[in-house]
């Protein structure tokens, strides 16, 4: 192994006893406002370097035909009698996003024609033997522990039995603020020790602060134990990938020496509610073509998205250390959707950043219900709106820019729309209600009535709704042809009604988290910031109560628009149909999205069936027993507290657990550390600390040693009084 930085120094003092000793690299952040041709690094196999300008003209000369005969018909409907202020607005938001759809429907086309006659997925050529050490990364925050850690033991487990342990080590990087979280993440991993036995590489590390919350934490890692690896592979908290997988991303990484990123595409998997397996149904199904697409014209321009992908550590570390943003948030501050810049600064500064689509065995979950997704989707657009702050980064590839603007307008497009629909709303109250100018002041031989070419516009609906739709049958065809995947799946008259029904679903919750996304757009241009909760993983319905309250005004606009249309015209009501149905059915469809019974009963009748629910993956057998068995153990279970005080032997792993903490400044005051110390001085028993500390003042007990000694001395009952 040639590792990143060869330092031989002896370890520093705070290194705790669950990770292994340090080995820092540098990780400086990077500049925004400058950059040089001088600052790129040397290619090492610049023959290896193809551009696919021949995918690149494809897809951008169908994206703009399509635009422009979209933008041609359009202008035919509004032109009749001429185009007035409201029309020309109309005409822009169309064109706006008929060019987004088009994008997506010409790299579909690339997508189809990519994989046609050939498997999806597939499992490639393990090499003899690797020459390298990669680290297999693991953040989480606030996560079930059984789940967390029985999924990282699949992993370890899998690349043992392959016979490559040795050239990977696995690390889970906290930066859980719940104290009860926090100790029971401990417990499993003392119990994971043990289990896996004590050769085990597989560490933990808890962040006192989550400073610059998840790319603080692998920056952490990685300028502190970095230099001992040569590639970093990126897991999320609900990521699973099989050995052979972990294995062939490190072979491709070795094979080549200019690869920065290699992204794989992760499949959604172990999913029941009935939102979620419309998810998983239209990852499996359509999303290998629209990853195949993106993958061969992005080339090695591509994007990274935040997990399951490898990285080369000497690229993270040189290359993609990130400032804080001026000003204030949103727009200031933090970076939040960190993969998108990480990924344009590693290959501003000339790595590769590429996808591999089609290495099998790569997955992850996704939210369980409507309301799941949305509160997922607050933090992921204030990320990407964020990203209008970066459009102006010296250096960056094209490409690069491209991907900070499909991120944003991903979020836009939803505002877009609305307007468009309320520009049509306006249109046809000023035709219904609004007397007509019949002659204006300028000369002219007809009047200017406004009116609409409507056999044009429904035949463009109908092309709009063809494009939209094209990329899923696209993905539909793919799937169908591949007779492993179509017998697993259920067999082509189930997966056409799934794909029908998941087109029928998918139109219906679309209104909703048009108005959810747009609310979103609206507060954060307002200057409203979000928190970083964790996500629900597990299968669960939402209190009615709140999914009333979440909804209640999506119904009310549903009821208004029908009004409204109604009193318009019929062909209104007609024209905006899906919308307003998705409006009106927003509080049932949003308890039905969330809703088990429902996703369970598709699968019973072999709906929505995806082939790996028929051939379950081994790796995901192996997760859940192993989630089983730690959960078992009672490992999610217990206040932290006692935990601590009950179990000698866990108290002191606890405290060999943490870090040296850093010396204080004399006359500094932490004013939690002293309410902390206060209470626990004029505790008499264990059930006072307990009842007295607030949940910040707890985790400063636990990872204060002195704290701890105050906490270990309290009784668990109150001592006797002398009569």
């Amino acid at each position: 192994m040639d590792p990143v930085n060869d330092q031989t120094a002896a370890p520093p003092v705070s290194t705790p006893a669950a990770m292994p000793p340090e080995r820092p690299i540098a990780m400086p952040p990077q500049p925004l406002k400058t950059w040089s041709r001088g600052d790129e690094r040397s290619r090492i196999r610049p023959e290896a370097w193809k551009t696919p300008w021949g995918s690149r003209a494809v897809v951008f000369t169908v994206s703009v035909l399509a635009t422009g005969f979209g933008a041609r018909e359009m202008y035919g409907v509004v032109e009749v009698g001429g185009v007035t202020v409201l029309e020309w607005a109309l005409l822009a938001l169309f064109l706006v996003n008929f060019a987004w759809i088009a994008l997506a429907f010409a790299s579909g086309i690339i997508g189809f024609f990519a994989l046609i006659g050939r498997p999806a997925l597939s499992r490639p050529e393990l090499p003899e033997k690797l020459t390298t050490q990669t680290a297999l990364v693991m953040p989480i925050y606030n996560e079930q522990p059984s789940r967390v850690f029985g999924a990282v033991q699949a992993a370890y487990d899998d690349v043992k039995r392959l016979g490559f342990a040795d050239h990977f080590d696995c690390f889970l990087l906290s930066d859980t603020t719940d104290p009860d979280v926090w100790i029971a993440e401990e417990r499993a991993f003392l119990e994971l020790r043990e289990t896996l036995g004590p050769d085990a590489r597989v560490y933990y590390r808890h962040r006192a602060k989550n400073h610059r919350r998840k790319a603080g934490n692998i920056e952490d890692f990685v300028s502190r134990w970095g230099g001992a690896y040569d590639h970093l592979l990126i897991f999320d908290a609900d990521s699973l990938m099989t050995g052979h997988a972990v294995i062939a991303l490190a072979a491709a990484m070795e094979a080549d020496p200019d690869a920065g990123i290699i992204q794989t595409l992760p499949l959604v998997i172990n999913r029941n509610t009935l939102f979620a397996r419309v998810q998983q149904f239209a990852s499996r199904v359509y999303g290998p073509v629209i990853a195949a697409g993106i993958a061969v014209w992005y080339g090695r321009d591509g994007n990274y998205w935040g997990h399951n992908a490898i990285i080369r550590t000497v690229a993270f570390a040189e290359g993609a250390g990130l400032p804080d943003l001026p000003g204030k948030p949103p727009f200031g501050g933090l970076i939040l959707s960190h993969d998108f810049v990480e990924a344009a600064l590693i290959r501003r500064k000339g790595w590769a950043v590429y996808m591999l689509p089609q290495i099998e065995g790569s997955y992850e979950e996704s939210p369980p219900s409507l309301i799941d997704v949305s509160q997922r989707d607050r933090r992921w657009c204030q990320g990407n709106l964020q990203h209008s702050a970066l459009l102006g980064t010296a250096g960056l590839h094209p490409l690069s820019r491209h991907h900070f603007l499909n991120g944003i307008f991903s979020y836009l497009a939803s505002p877009f729309w609305m307007f468009m629909l309320l520009c049509g709303i306006a249109l046809a109250l000023q035709s219904k209600f609004i007397r007509p100018e019949y002659f204006t002041d300028e000369f002219s031989l007809f009047p200017a009535w406004p009116r609409f070419d409507a056999e044009r516009a429904l035949a463009l609906f109908g092309i709009t709704m063809a494009i939209l739709i094209a990329p899923k049958i696209f993905g539909l065809i793919v799937h169908l042809l591949h007779g492993p995947s179509r017998r697993a799946g259920g067999g082509t008259i189930r997966i056409v009604i799934s794909a029908i029904l998941e087109i029928i679903l998918s139109s219906l919750f679309a209104p909703i988290m048009m108005l959810v996304q747009s609310g979103s757009v609206f507060q954060i241009l307002a200057g409203g910031a979000t928190g970083w909760n964790p996500q629900r993983r597990d299968d669960g319905s939402i209190p009615f109560a709140d999914i009333v309250r979440r909804h209640r005004w999506h119904t009310v606009l549903g009821v208004v628009a029908l009004g409204a249309g109604a009193a318009i015209a019929p062909s209104l009501v007609a024209w905006m149909s899906p919308t307003i149905a998705g409006l009106l059915l927003a509080i049932p469809l949003s308890w039905l999205s969330g809703h088990l019974g429902s996703g369970l009963a598709l699968k019973r009748l072999g709906l929505m069936l995806i082939p790996e629910e028929t051939n379950i993956p081994e790796i995901a057998t192996a997760a859940r027993e192993n989630g089983r068995r730690l959960a078992a153990a009672g490992v999610d279970e217990g206040d932290a507290l006692a935990t601590v005080h009950a179990d000698e032997k866990f108290f002191a792993a606890h405290e060999r657990m943490l870090a040296i903490a850093p010396a204080r400044k004399k006359g500094v005051i932490e004013a939690d550390r002293v309410m902390a110390a206060a209470k626990l001085s004029e505790a008499e028993t264990l059930d006072d600390a307990k009842a007295w500390l607030t949940t910040k003042e707890k985790t400063i007990v636990l990872q204060d040693r002195a704290l701890l000694g105050l906490l270990a001395r309290l009784p668990i009952t109150p001592a006797p009084t002398a009569l």
